[in-house]
């Protein structure tokens, strides 16, 4: 998912005259909700209430440093046939949705055709889904049901899935096209939630508006730009949990409204902005003393996202000359770029992988470090002495805020030092995608958000069959990297996965087609009532182990 300018605040509060004041956390949103509909959701604003309202079969576990998959709607991890192409789910009984009118007042509990429905509206055209990408290809017979269900909604029942089978009400099978060891992470995602055949007939596949889950809460209202509040659903499978009674989600756009709130004790949390580094933290990022004595703590955690700066290989000038990407790489101070950008919040890369995936070392070594004589060395070697016969260069930026204006003047000066002239052009976010798409792109910031923990993952984005309409927008085209991933696609997570890992991270960085920049962290101020935060780039549905102290 390529990364979105806009990212989620999440704040919390009580109400001070509220007799329910120990049993309501109120978490403003930095922006409208899209959608209710897992099959469709792809922005985080969205996602942030939708996994209270559902669940998958799988979860990570709470509180752990590292990600755990462990059993949620399933009764255990799959079982897995020898060739790695046949999964096989069991799920738990006696799971009660919450009421909808298609139930007609009865109780309805899971059954394992309630997944397979989920994964053919992945498929199914009419949905307008974005997470069909989880199975194009790989389920068997999944695009021949996506071609011949379209979008008529009478054919997306009358059309099966050859590879999706029922064994029982509690069993069923996916048999895959080739090996595909991210299927246990797929099975963690809101795309692959349970939805029933009768929800999807009465309300014609239009889910954006409402939700049928068997998460630990319910929706009891929902107002797309003004707010949303949830409760905690008395039919649980888990009698302890959900912690806290309701959680309100109004829509607050302003974060310094947010932070006065959260100064007045009005709000529980507040996600520290960038604009609020400064007041809120000390240099070494820990939090000022003013706000320790006021009761507030900070947390510090990391998050899936990270950046570099991206060059278009077809780009007939900085594409096609290794030693002028290799002279920018050295030209650039990344080490003052966190400092100014990031207020040393960010934690500077080491390496193409994240830190939270299999095989990242944390002993890696980038090829180039901040050397003003090395980049004019590399610089004259590419042709250009002193930058002497170089025509100007195009740095665009990711949005048209000041933050990012900022961010490519200090990349400009940078290169100034060399003899390289940066032209920058602004674009507004989704105007810097369409030239993405489009390669229109010459020189630019770019950042990949993980789906899930795995390196391939990120690997695809370099991957040549991924160009553009695909994630590969650097146009990166190297036939030993995509030999290589076709096998790292497929492989379990062993040292062999690792040395693979190894070799193809070494490729890519031999061919300089990114400057590795950072990796971000978050910083989110609390209150002390607040018990058991603990903030990770994986638990998405967190809400239900929240409690309130006396």
């Amino acid at each position: 998912m390529k990364i979105l300018v806009l990212i989620s605040l999440l704040l919390f509060s009580c109400t001070k005259n509220n007799k329910n004041i120990k049993s309501k956390i109120t978490m403003p949103l930095s922006s409208n909700i899209s959608t209710l509909d897992p099959a469709v959701a792809f922005d985080e604003i969205s996602l942030n209430v939708i996994y209270q309202l559902y669940e998958t079969l799988y979860e990570y576990k709470y509180n752990v440093d590292e990600p755990q998959i462990i059993p949620l709607l399933a009764e255990d991890l799959p079982e897995i046939d020898e060739k790695g192409t046949k999964y096989t789910f069991k799920i738990k009984k006696n799971i009660q949705y919450h009421d909808h009118p298609a139930f007609q007042g009865q109780k309805r509990t899971l059954k394992a055709q309630d997944f397979i429905n989920q994964i053919k509206r992945l498929a199914f055209l009419g949905t307008k889904s974005q997470g069909f990408w989880l199975f194009d290809g790989k389920i068997e017979g999944i695009n021949e049901f996506r071609n011949l269900a379209k979008d008529n909604l009478e054919d997306f029942f009358k059309f099966n899935i050859s590879g999706v089978q029922i064994v029982n009400d509690y069993e069923f099978s996916i048999k895959l096209t080739k090996p595909y060891p991210q299927m246990i992470y797929a099975m963690t995602m809101a795309f692959t939630v349970p939805v029933p055949e009768e929800v999807i007939r009465f309300e014609k596949n239009n889910l954006n508006d409402i939700e049928i889950g068997t998460g630990p809460f319910i929706l009891k209202e929902f107002s797309r730009s003004h707010r949303i509040i949830i409760q905690k659903f008395s039919s649980y499978h888990d009698p302890e949990l959900p912690k806290v009674e309701t959680f309100e989600f109004p829509i607050i756009k302003e974060a310094q409204t947010r932070w006065l709130n959260f100064l007045k004790n009005k709000i529980d949390f507040f996600a520290v902005t960038t604009d609020h580094f400064n007041v809120a933290l000390n240099p070494d990022a820990s939090l000022k003393e003013g706000l320790q004595d006021k009761g507030f703590l900070l947390k510090k955690a990391p998050t899936f996202t990270y950046w570099w700066l991206s060059f278009n290989m077809n780009d007939p000038v900085v594409g096609k000359n290794l030693n002028l990407r290799k002279a920018i790489a050295h030209a650039i101070d990344v080490d003052k770029y966190i400092e100014l950008f990031t207020n040393n919040t960010g934690i500077k890369a080491n390496s193409i992988y994240h830190p939270y995936i299999y095989g990242y070392s944390p002993s890696a070594k980038l090829p180039y470090q901040y050397n003003i004589e090395v980049a004019k060395k590399y610089l004259s070697e590419a042709g250009f002495p002193e930058g002497k016969g170089l025509s100007t260069l195009q740095f665009d930026t990711r949005s048209n805020d000041n933050q990012s204006l900022h961010r490519a003047e200090f990349i400009k000066s940078q290169l100034h030092q060399i003899g390289i002239d940066i032209k920058i052009t602004t674009n507004n976010f989704p105007t810097f995608l369409r030239k993405a798409k489009e390669g229109k792109l010459q020189f630019w910031q770019d950042g990949w958000t993980l789906d899930y923990p795995d390196s391939e993952n990120i690997l695809q984005l370099l991957l040549s069959t991924n160009h553009p309409p695909g994630p590969n927008t650097t146009y990166y085209n190297n036939p030993s990297f995509d030999s290589s991933f076709s096998h790292l696609a497929v492989m379990l997570n062993t040292p062999a996965k690792k040395e693979l890992m190894e070799n193809m991270e070494q490729t890519v960085l031999d061919d300089a087609a990114w400057i590795m920049q950072f990796y971000s962290q978050k910083f989110v101020l609390y209150n002390k009532r607040i018990q058991n935060y603990f903030p990770s780039p994986v638990v998405n549905n967190f809400l239900k182990y929240l409690e309130i102290s006396n």
